[in-house]
């Protein structure tokens, strides 16, 4: 039986943009690149590697997947927001995962945004501080403190 954690990849996909443009995605594979080394057996979840193309997706496609990503993200254990500016998506994330007291961890310089301060359980400012909070340990600490039940071995 698996004993891994599930952590969820959210960021900006479109964030302010207009039209189907969207911002450079490469964070998620540091993300990802991270976190493998911390939790090898972990399962990561990314929205835009499962759904690359879903800003051409129709409107009933789009919802469908939009509210799927949310089951998803229901079943985690850590949520991991890449948020160099704000992201409606992202935000809706991060409070369902507040709900569900989902571990949150941010990367963000918008360290007085309230929905970052509020929400989070470690804001880290850059991609280096997020990586060395990952090698620290201290996300295993938070993970094991809210699950103690899951064991990554």
């Amino acid at each position: 039986m698996y004993t891994g954690y599930r952590i969820f990849i959210a960021g900006i996909i479109q964030g302010s943009k207009r039209g189907l443009d969207v911002h450079d995605q490469t964070y998620r594979y540091s993300i990802k690149s991270i976190l493998k080394e911390e939790f090898p057996k972990s399962i990561l979840f990314c929205p835009v590697e499962n759904h690359p193309n879903s800003t051409l997706y129709d409107d009933k496609k789009a919802k469908d997947i939009f509210f799927n990503h949310l089951d998803v993200l229901r079943q985690s254990h850590g949520l991991i927001a890449y948020l160099p500016e704000a992201s409606l998506g992202s935000s809706i994330e991060m409070w369902e995962s507040y709900q569900q007291k989902i571990v949150i961890v941010t990367i963000s310089p918008m360290v007085s945004n309230w929905v970052i301060r509020f929400l989070s359980d470690k804001i880290c400012e850059t991609m280096d501080c997020f990586k060395d909070f990952v090698r620290s340990g201290e996300m295993r600490r938070l993970l094991n403190d809210r699950f103690p039940e899951v064991k990554e071995r």
